[in-house]
């Protein structure tokens, strides 16, 4: 069939598009397991692009400054959270069962080493908490989100009768936390992956004694 140039431009257009697109997330994916070995303050386009052999003119056509390649490396990362951690634990029957689901989610995901430097979001939490802008700005926000969806499994479970009369949600979601969080540091300190058993064991027991009441 013949092809006119009017047809061959907007294929031109999509493939170049597409091209673009790809390089662009190869470059973000690159960025997010550095930043997690070496620090989101330290990703600065010419270290990304000496890292993964391109040049600082090629990294400039997709970001346009430091903080806006962190902001979209953050956007990647927390993309990768959500579909290996998240939606998986999102088809979890609401209350109890969504919340091991999201704890189990969260230990594997540290377990299995989607990112090397661990949670993502806890290194870049523990290196930026005391640093004011929009990439702290864009963290807390996640933490928040993730802390809420915890507590609103454990809410559902509480409606459900799942819980004791004296539990308090804030409180039992504050020591699931401390639990994931512990696992991924002692992990990362001491790369014993036996610390992922005493966790899932010390969740399980935590909501099994918050279900007895």
């Amino acid at each position: 069939m013949f092809v006119t140039s009017n047809q061959r431009e907007p294929q031109e257009g999509r493939r170049r598009r597409s091209d673009g697109e790809r390089s662009r997330r190869a470059i973000l994916d690159a960025a997010a397991r550095m930043a997690t070995v070496e620090g989101i303050d330290g990703l600065s386009i010419g270290h990304l692009a000496q890292t993964i052999g391109m040049s600082k003119s090629g990294l400039y056509a997709h970001f346009g400054s430091k903080e806006e390649l962190q902001l979209a490396t953050m956007d990647i990362a927390e993309e990768v959270f959500d579909a290996d951690v998240i939606d998986p634990a999102m088809r979890a029957a609401d209350g109890l069962p969504r919340v091991e689901a999201l704890a189990e989610g969260f230990l594997s995901h540290v377990e299995r080493g989607v990112f090397p430097g661990g949670c993502f979001f806890a290194s870049v939490a523990a290196e930026l908490d005391t640093r004011p802008g929009p990439v702290r700005d864009r963290v807390a926000a996640f933490q928040a989100g993730w802390t809420e969806l915890v507590a609103s499994a454990l809410r559902a479970a509480e409606r459900e009768g799942a819980l004791g009369p004296d539990v308090n949600i804030e409180q039992l979601t504050f020591e699931i936390n401390a639990m994931l969080g512990h696992a991924n540091a002692v992990f990362l300190l001491s790369g014993n992956g036996d610390v992922f058993g005493l966790a899932r064991r010390a969740v399980r027991a935590r909501l099994e004694r918050a279900a007895s009441g």
